[in-house]
């Protein structure tokens, strides 16, 4: 195996997989295992493990707020540092975020340079600020309508 890879590691898929011709938990490693830990970090809300409190990141926290380009400058300032903090073998990264297909929709832009090799990659992470629906229009009331429940008798 070349030093490189030997430098980037090996660990499990995520999000985890199984090898249907061995039954086997997948793999990555390289470049790839790169981009699923810096998602896994954007994934994970930081306390939700116990025994590693600080690790993850706060971009849930973001989820219900106005913007403006105050906050999106302090979302993709927190994201940079929460990467380059957490993830070692990544340096030099930056953060361009555009609005997405839908309302409510922001896509990071994840920019980066992988130590070990001195090559630039890129992630692109959706993120969205409310729970509707990307088909909804906006403004449109969600329209719920309950089943028909049988009536019991004895």
């Amino acid at each position: 195996m070349p030093q490189e890879k030997n430098f980037l590691g090996r660990g499990m898929k995520f999000p985890p997989q199984i090898n249907p011709a061995t039954g086997r938990f997948m793999t990555s490693e390289g470049p790839e295992s790169i981009k699923e830990s810096i998602y896994l970090i954007l994934m994970t809300q930081q306390s939700e493990r116990p025994l590693r409190p600080t690790f993850g990141s706060d971009i849930m926290s973001y989820t219900f707020i106005d913007l403006n380009a105050g906050r999106l400058n302090m979302i993709s300032r927190s994201v940079r540092d929460q990467i380059m903090t957490q993830e070692p073998r990544v340096t030099d990264v930056r953060i361009n975020m555009e609005d997405g297909e839908g309302s409510g929709i922001i896509l990071f832009n994840i920019d980066y340079t992988i130590i070990s090799t001195n090559t630039r990659d890129n992630l692109v992470f959706p993120f969205y600020l409310n729970a509707a629906p990307v088909n909804m229009q906006e403004g449109e009331p969600e329209i719920y309508e309950p089943e028909e429940i049988e009536e019991i008798t004895n």
